[in-house]
């Protein structure tokens, strides 16, 4: 349990509160280029509670920029892309990529006044298939050099959902191995076409074990966290038969990402970014070490799952997630189908806009959860005393030598868990057609 202090101050996004001053620290992302794609390139954006607009302007440079124009607070989104910016159809006012006044035509001849008139604004980028924002203070931090960063375009693809919960709840499933043998359990062990939960329905690394059976078979993980120069690096430990041990390696990227093996091929770079503090959303970059990615089956699958445009879920609280009860019975433990996101929705949507902390009871496998707190809590002190340096990755770290992480699944069979999963990545890094880092 935490105080209902502690829990406002981890989980309120707003400016100048806690959490969210830390978040503000680092980019953030905040569409999707294809919403950027589709005929006019406006696109409202809500992000750390804050109303926006994202736009790219004739010269094809992106901007982000308040959505209620400063003269009588008309939205934005309606404005007239045009001049080389945003124009407010109301009275005309022109609005740059800075955000900066620069003509009001219905003003008397003359009139300086549009040299004093400033939206908020923010520096954006275009990152594989993500837009992202810095809204924080000084310069914007640089991006690690992650894999699903460097990696050519070809070889990621982005998507986002949304959730209407707080970003914490949301985040925290993704560092919680223990939920894996229970939520995302399958009954049956037939590998069938591909889904968002293939990744628990492979085999097993170097086994000819089903990951279902598997997470079935061994529900009690052993979990080591340790921490490292990007946040948090997760092992959970299945001892099986015969001397053999399941090593699964996660990640968590300071401060809202998750890092995950979906095969042996791809892993999943996940961001959980706040809409506001009870909404927010989730930005996947699946980062494929072997072929190109088929960006567009890969879309056509999750849209098959959300609606446009504002990929929310179709399956969601008020159809119950699609639960049915005779499935619950033989196929699924939730019952709700085969996609693992649905089943992660429904568990941190449950909880309530915000998790009501001050009621909960952590156990030895929430080690993670715990860690990752102490680490948001240590951020927001750094943060209020003016040590922005004291950051976790801006922290002076050379952001170059941030490779990975190594997020993947193996097998242990001398207790090495290190040297297990080191080989695994070197395997995967040695056939990789873009990585140079072996």
């Amino acid at each position: 349990m935490i105080s209902q202090e502690m829990n406002d101050s981890l989980t309120r996004v707003g400016q100048g509160s806690d959490a969210g001053e830390v978040l503000r620290r680092y980019w953030q992302p905040a569409a999707l280029l294809d919403e950027l794609e589709q005929g006019r390139p406006v696109v409202p954006v809500k992000l750390l509670g804050e109303e926006l607009v994202l736009f790219r302007d004739s010269a094809g440079e992106l901007g982000l920029i308040g959505r209620h124009c400063p003269h009588r607070g008309a939205d934005m989104c309606f404005g007239r892309l045009e001049d080389n910016g945003l124009r407010c159809p109301f009275h005309g006012w022109h609005f740059d990529r800075t955000g900066q006044c620069v003509e009001q035509p219905g003003e008397p001849e003359g009139s300086r006044m549009f040299e004093q008139i400033k939206s908020p604004s923010y520096p954006v980028v275009e990152k594989s298939g993500i837009i992202w924002a810095y809204m924080g203070p000084g310069e914007p931090p640089a991006f690690p050099n992650f894999d699903c960063f460097r990696a050519p375009g070809t070889h990621v693809f982005a998507f986002k959902g949304l959730w209407q919960c707080n970003w914490l709840q949301a985040m925290e499933v993704g560092i919680d191995p223990a939920h894996a043998s229970f939520l995302h359990r399958f009954l049956q062990d037939e590998d069938p076409a591909d889904s968002y939960g293939k990744q628990f329905r492979d085999t097993a690394a170097d086994t000819e074990i089903p990951m279902t059976k598997l997470l079935r078979d061994y529900p009690r993980p052993e979990i080591h966290v340790d921490e490292t120069d990007y946040g948090l690096k997760l092992t959970a430990l299945r001892h099986l038969e015969g001397g053999q041990t399941h090593v699964r390696v996660t990640n968590q990227i300071f401060p809202q990402a998750i890092c995950i093996p979906m095969s042996r091929e791809m892993t999943i770079t996940q961001w959980h970014v706040p809409i506001d503090d009870e909404n927010c959303y989730w930005y996947s970059m699946f980062t494929s070490y072997t072929a190109p990615v088929d960006k567009d089956r890969m879309r056509a699958q999750r849209l098959q799952e959300h609606s446009l445009p504002d990929y929310a879920p179709l399956k969601n609280a008020s159809n119950n997630y699609g639960y049915n009860a005779a499935e619950q019975e033989s196929e699924t433990y939730t019952g709700m189908g085969l996609d693992i996101n649905v089943h992660d929705q429904w568990a941190v949507e449950s909880m309530g806009a915000i998790q009501d902390r001050t009621q909960e009871h952590l156990g030895k496998t929430d080690v993670a959860i715990i860690r990752y707190r102490r680490m948001l809590r240590a951020a927001i002190s750094a943060v209020k005393e003016g040590r922005d340096e004291a950051l976790v990755m801006r922290n002076g770290l050379d952001l170059a030598t941030l490779y990975g992480p190594v997020s993947n699944d193996a097998i242990a069979k001398d207790g090495d868990w290190d040297k297990a999963t080191a080989e695994s990545d070197a395997v995967r890094r040695q056939a990789c057609p873009w990585d140079a880092t072996v």
